[in-house]
């Protein structure tokens, strides 16, 4: 593998399928040489020792002091995670969930688990009886908990939940001054032993890991939530192959670059923030600022972001359309933010018109690429110059297959230009569901990982997304399940049938919504059913904002609910909707294409207000025409 971190290769490699093609001629393992995600942390300790990998903000004040943590640092820490989990008996078939925000320690618990065991990220947000479901899916015997805080009530979420979790035998509270109590405590839990994180990695070595442990490619190390329903979460199992793979490729795609600064404000539980801004951006030597526990939420962070831009000298960061949208809010003033090269948007759709207006306002490149949890976060990628519309070309060592799938059968291989169902076969793809259940419907004949999602591929290797074949509701990033918004509201004794979809947003992209058929009979309001929802819907995120009823849901040939005429039929409401409130008169309709999903058709009944009009649809994703 040739070694760039000194002097930068002269332009981009891998900006053709061509160059593609070339450089996986070579095998995988003379390109990309380490196997697990524990090495690729000691390799950039050796290669930028003392310089800063983390410089972590509160606050996100304009005039705060960061905490720094140098590359060598963070690999001792990972280190003294490693031997203290192992200390309390952990071993590579065991697992330690992690909930924490966005803190200096997530990175080191993060890695650390992963170096003794099997890494478990879980979004702090959920409702506390989720929280519990996970942690029982995944059969943890740790937690890494972030201690009692006045700023956020994970401390007490896990306390009312450690009853239920009679494996779990020792927490590791994460600390922090001027954020957290200093000592935490977990009442009438005898069976749980109570650890400061910071106190009791100290007195680990840092240089070497007890264990003695031999890393594989096909170890599991780490269980991502994905979803599921109520009582039975969905948990992808990812590779330390996985996890390597990227962090290599990751060196090869930034070979023209010198090392620079990134901000991270996604989440740490989401596979973006680990794997791309974790384990990749260190693996390349970034330094990566982390931008409060809050990250994006946070209103004082996000006031001061043009800020701290221009302070730390950011290249890029990574978010999403909602991040984007809010920051056109939000005046640069004074900054000088011309450090600011790229951005890379993802987790969910882009409006092009959007985009096109936010590189011009910020002269700045905003870039598209495509990828799940069960794919390491990378399908495709895209290059410094990509077709408008695409996601990308996909990744070395990878492929991609647009077909049409029947039973977990391969029907027919689509030409290129043909809309299909993407599958995609590589070494970022995970290993399969923790349960064996969910793996049914994941792959097809061949080894081929079913994406769920519709698209196709152009002669130049780009993919375009056209719409989705799974039924995933995409709020502000964040996935959703519909069948927890649906478990939640067919207890309704008034409700013979329930179906989410995502509801059109001009900020989040979607909210959740629900279609409901009530029983013969029956009388409910819309009012009545989101207060149950309220009540009876395990993860806040997925409360539907809408009811809307129906006399009947739309079926397929076969008799399944077909989904995207819900879809659609919304998004005419919303659009009918949003024009009345601006007094513009049109006629609205839409149709679903085969190449283009979703196109909503509009006619205006006074041709000069189409700029009015287009400016309204800008930030949504869908296709639109006007005739």
């Amino acid at each position: 593998m040739i070694d760039y971190s000194k002097t930068p290769a002269k332009e981009p490699l891998l900006e053709t399928i061509e160059s593609v093609e070339a450089f996986e001629k070579k095998p995988l393992l003379s390109q990309f040489p380490h196997t697990d995600s524990y090495s690729l942390f000691q390799q950039s300790a050796k290669r930028f020792g003392d310089e800063p990998a983390i410089e972590f903000l509160l606050s996100g004040r304009r005039d705060e002091t960061p905490e720094t943590i140098s590359f060598k640092q963070l690999a001792q820490r990972i280190t003294q995670t490693a031997n203290l989990l192992h200390s309390v008996g952990i071993t590579t078939q065991d697992s330690v969930s992690i909930l924490l925000p966005i803190m200096p320690q997530s990175h080191p618990a993060i890695w650390g688990a992963q170096a003794a065991g099997i890494a478990n990220p879980i979004n702090p947000m959920l409702e506390a009886e989720h929280i519990a479901e996970i942690i029982e899916a995944a059969d943890s015997k740790v937690v890494i908990c972030l201690g009692a805080s006045p700023h956020t009530d994970l401390w007490t979420k896990l306390t009312q939940i450690l009853h239920r979790l009679p494996n779990v035998h020792t927490v590791l509270a994460v600390t922090h001054p001027h954020f957290t109590d200093s000592e935490p405590s977990i009442p009438d839990s005898p069976h749980v032993k109570v650890l400061n994180f910071d106190a009791a990695i100290a007195e680990q070595d840092p240089e070497q890991l007890n264990s003695k442990r031999v890393f594989s490619p096909d170890q599991v190390a780490a269980y991502f939530h994905t979803g599921g329903t109520t009582g039975r979460p969905k948990i992808a199992q990812l590779t330390h192959g996985n996890m390597a793979f990227l962090g290599q490729l990751m060196q090869i795609y930034t070979a023209h670059m010198h090392r620079h600064t990134i901000l991270c404000g996604l989440p740490l539980f989401h596979i973006y923030g680990v794997i791309i801004q974790g384990v990749a951006a260190f693996s390349v030597g970034y330094r990566v600022l982390l931008l409060t526990p809050a990250g994006f939420r946070s209103p004082e962070g996000m006031k001061n972001f043009w800020h701290h831009i221009d302070r730390f000298k950011v290249r890029g960061f990574s978010t999403v359309p909602t991040v984007l949208m809010a920051l056109t809010q939000i005046p640069v003033g004074d900054a000088d933010i011309s450090s600011l090269t790229n951005i890379n948007s993802g987790a969910a759709p882009l409006s092009p018109n959007f985009e096109k207006s936010f590189e011009k306002n910020f002269n700045v490149e905003v870039s598209n690429g495509y990828g799940m949890t069960e794919t390491t976060a990378l399908i495709s990628r895209a290059p410094l110059w990509q077709p408008p519309g695409s996601v990308g070309m996909r990744l070395p060592y990878s492929q991609i297959c647009i077909a049409h799938v029947n039973e977990g059968k391969i029907v027919k291989e689509c030409e290129l230009g043909e809309n299909g169902v993407i599958l995609v076969k590589g070494p970022q793809v995970f290993c399969g569901y923790k349960a064996q259940s969910d793996n049914a419907i994941a792959w097809v004949e061949g080894g081929w990982f079913n994406t769920g999602d519709l698209g196709y591929l152009d002669d130049k290797g780009y993919l375009y997304l056209s719409g989705r074949a799974k039924d995933l509701i995409i709020r502000g990033g964040h996935n959703i399940d519909p069948a927890i918004i649906e478990e939640g509201l067919a207890g309704h004794p008034a409700v013979a049938s329930a179906i989410a979809v995502g509801l059109p947003d001009a900020y989040a992209g979607e909210l959740p919504m629900a279609f409901i058929q009530l029983k013969p009979g029956a009388e409910c309001s819309a009012e009545e059913l989101l207060a149950y929802g309220e009540k009876h819907i395990s993860e806040r995120a997925a409360i539907p904002k809408r009811i809307e009823f129906v006399d009947a849901m739309p079926l397929t040939a076969v008799g399944k609910i077909f989904r995207p005429a819900l879809r659609q039929r919304i998004t005419e409401i919303v659009l009918g909707e949003l024009f009345a409130d601006q007094q513009i008169e049109a006629s609205i309709s839409g149709r679903l294409d085969k190449k283009s999903g979703l196109v909503m058709t509009v006619k205006l009944a006074n041709p000069s207000t189409q700029g009015t009009a287009q400016d309204l649809l800008m930030p949504y994703s869908f296709n639109v025409e006007f005739v």
